[in-house]
């Protein structure tokens, strides 16, 4: 098969679907895989042989090492190749119609210990607007566990001091209540009243959170802050904005927490999506059972 239709199916990805050059440069790494497994072995790609070549190379990619999730992306790079072939008229039918896609576990989220989340939040400095705003970040994110993007949204009027809650709009528009311990109450206030009007320069500027041009933070500033002081404190390995979320999730179950009330504090409207964070806690019955059963061990 020429190199001539991928190339064609790339600018029909570039111009109909809108990709960017990133993901264009995975489907044409992952589809010259195939094109070059397939001339390899001299055979005629055509809709009568491809079957069996298409199943030998999921095989040897198999046999590479590579993970499901990457078996799964070059799979789905092979089905929108070849319908796109097929509609194009370039191949009679659909050799991929019956190739499934690799099952993909969900991996288990990254959590920080107690230990490591309070190393952390001690971490800014309080004597600065800027170690006032971050410790008032961090403890939010660790007391509610909402999302970065609904942190870096929050406005003044979003934190209810008095009756502990903090009034979010996550994804697709939907609102919540979430609760708020009081450590992280009185960081946002010590924030509000010594270090907010400091990066204020404009007193209709509603957001909470404010850069040093006195706007609201973007995403990477966001993740800036917290990998400094994850590295501050120790802790060499990657630290993002959802590690507090999920270390939030499964400190709450583990002190005992019902999943419903973690799915509604975080915002799932899926229950399962909830219920990934109970294999983490089952960690700690494992370790019980293999104390204390005659036969744990």
């Amino acid at each position: 098969m020429s190199t001539d239709l991928l190339e064609q199916f790339l600018n029909y990805l570039a111009i109909e679907k809108g990709l960017r050059p990133k993901s264009l440069e995975a489907y044409r790494r992952d589809l010259q895989d195939w094109l070059d497994f397939a001339a390899e072995r001299e055979r005629a790609v055509t809709s009568t042989s491809i079957d069996s070549v298409l199943s030998l190379f999921l095989v040897h990619m198999h046999d590479r090492g590579l993970s499901p999730r990457s078996m799964a992306r070059k799979s789905s790079a092979l089905k929108g190749f070849y319908k796109f072939l097929q509609r194009e008229g370039q191949v009679a039918t659909d050799p991929t119609a019956l190739l499934e896609r690799p099952k993909i576990g969900r991996p288990l989220p990254k959590v920080l210990s107690h230990q490591e989340i309070e190393r952390i939040l001690q971490q800014p400095d309080v004597s600065t607007a800027f170690g006032l705003r971050d410790r008032a970040i961090l403890e939010l994110l660790y007391a509610t566990g909402i999302r970065e993007s609904e942190l870096i949204d929050l406005k003044l009027g979003n934190l209810n001091a008095a009756a502990e809650f903090l009034n979010v709009t996550g994804k697709g528009g939907r609102e919540r209540i979430v609760p708020v311990g009081q450590y992280a109450i009185n960081a946002v206030a010590d924030y509000l009243i010594k270090g907010r009007p400091v990066l204020c320069k404009d007193i209709t500027e509603r957001t909470l959170f404010l850069n040093p041009y006195g706007r609201a933070m973007s995403r990477m500033g966001l993740w800036k802050i917290i990998r400094k002081y994850a590295l501050q404190a120790g802790i060499n390995r990657d630290v993002s904005p959802h590690i507090f979320r999920h270390s939030c999730a499964t400190h709450m179950l583990e002190g005992g927490a019902s999943i419903m009330a973690v799915q509604e504090m975080l915002g799932h409207v899926d229950v399962s999506t909830t219920q990934i964070y109970t294999h983490l806690t089952s960690k700690d019955l494992q370790n019980i059972h293999r104390k204390a059963h005659p036969r744990g061990r």
